[in-house]
């Protein structure tokens, strides 16, 4: 079979799919607008596309956002022609939909099923927005406006779409009753065989290429938080403002903290944060005359990192805090429970769906700094309960969130059916 994949920064959430099904003799095509290097990857076949323009200057704010998606969404159309006249012809689409990209393929190829990757529906209550009044939302009904015109690249889909993958319950809740019963809900996987305990495990730590590496191995105190970006979206203000407090009650404690200095999800800074570039550079500011430099020195952000050194901090980790907002689950949780780290996390829906309280980690306010100092202290006090939230946590992974055995062969299946009811239209 002919399977076109559709992705702004492929693979994303097709990273094992895609080449699953090249194993299993398709051929995969793959939309980007990524530059590549190479034409192929994992027998994938990479089919670039182009922008023919950019956003109009000064066009109203509320509808920037889609005319980008359809500046996109004609590329991605105009691409697509072509493979149709080099005679290419799919018997399924999969799209990831946020960029707008799979738009107009219906009118490339009518009959074809087009399945969707159902991410995010965006809500202008019981999610993300308005949920941390430390941010309040600027002109509430006029946002509502802006979200609603937001979503117009999913109604638009909902027009078209054959059916609908989504990686939680919790977001595909996200998404309007009539849509929502063609969602099947499969997450995109963990490889929980790569991703396990290990006792042995040593990583080298330094501030400075002049310094002498910190080794630290499972007999230290390892506290860990993964962001992609450190920003309030995923907790990291309220991480950081426990710092001095939980520093000072673990006085042998390591804190290590990943993720990069952009944004990934909310809005960045701005100037009046004591003149920050970063939250990052923000929340440092706020919390560092509470201090000492001798406690500073524990504190390691070590950006954004490879895999090949993300997995031993995973192992490492004593405890590992994720926090927040009622948003995308990100794949960092699952994969610190599959490493059987002791998970302190924040009592937000997309968690409760993955740990249950006391069981497979301990649930905080999102708001509660002293809670969450509280939790982490109690596990770092208590090897028997880490023990055991950790074994829980990684049964949970395994489970539930297992590539091999659970997430792939249901990604395949929903694939299949998608082409079983193609053929069946044709």
């Amino acid at each position: 079979m002919n399977l076109l994949f559709i992705h702004q920064n492929f693979p994303g959430q097709f990273k094992h799919l895609a080449p699953a099904l090249v194993q299993r003799g398709h051929r995969v095509v793959a939309l980007t607008l990524q530059k590549v290097k190479d034409t192929r990857w994992q027998g994938v076949e990479f089919v670039p596309y182009v922008l023919r323009q950019g956003s109009t200057p000064g066009a109203h704010p509320w509808v920037v956002d889609f005319e980008t998606k359809i500046i996109r969404a004609e590329g991605a159309f105009r691409a697509c022609l072509k493979l149709k006249e080099q005679g290419f012809e799919p018997d399924a689409i999969i799209a990831h939909p946020g960029w707008g990209e799979s738009l107009f393929l219906k009118e490339v190829w009518p009959k074809v099923r087009l399945g969707i990757f159902c991410e995010f529906f965006y809500l202008a209550n019981g999610a993300d927005t308005g949920f941390d009044p430390e941010f309040p939302v600027e002109d509430v009904a006029g946002n509502n406006c802006r979200l609603r015109l937001k979503n117009l690249n999913n109604y638009m889909h909902f027009d078209f779409a054959d059916a609908a993958i989504a990686p939680t319950v919790w977001q595909a809740s996200t998404f309007p009753v009539p849509f929502r019963s063609k969602i099947t809900v499969v997450h995109d996987g963990i490889d929980t065989q790569a991703i396990q305990p290990n006792p042995k495990v040593r990583l080298k730590l330094r501030r400075n290429r002049s310094d002498v590496p910190l080794t630290l191995t499972r007999d230290d105190e390892v506290i860990t938080f993964v962001n992609r970006n450190l920003e309030p979206m995923r907790g990291c203000h309220i991480f950081m403002r426990a710092l001095p407090s939980l520093l000072k009650a673990r006085p042998e404690a390591q804190v290590i903290i990943v993720g990069g200095d952009g944004v990934s999800y909310g809005a960045e800074p701005t100037i009046e944060k004591n003149g920050a570039a970063s939250w990052k550079e923000v929340f440092i500011n706020e919390v560092r005359e509470q201090i000492p430099d001798a406690d500073w020195a524990r504190v390691h952000f070590v950006g954004q990192v490879s895999y090949a050194n993300f997995l031993p901090l995973l192992q490492l980790s004593s405890v590992h805090v994720y926090w927040t907002y009622p948003f995308v689950l990100s794949w960092s949780l699952i994969e610190a429970m599959s490493a059987g780290a002791a998970i302190v996390a924040s009592d937000t829906a997309p968690v409760r769906e993955i740990i249950r309280h006391g069981e497979s980690g301990l649930l905080v306010d999102f708001f509660s700094i002293d809670d969450l100092v509280r939790s982490i202290c109690r596990l770092l006090d208590d090897p028997q309960t880490r023990q055991r939230l950790g074994a829980a946590a990684r049964r949970t992974a395994i489970t539930g969130y297992d590539l091999n055995t659970v997430c792939l062969p249901k990604q395949l299946a929903w694939v299949e059916a998608l082409t079983e009811q193609n053929h069946k239209k044709g």
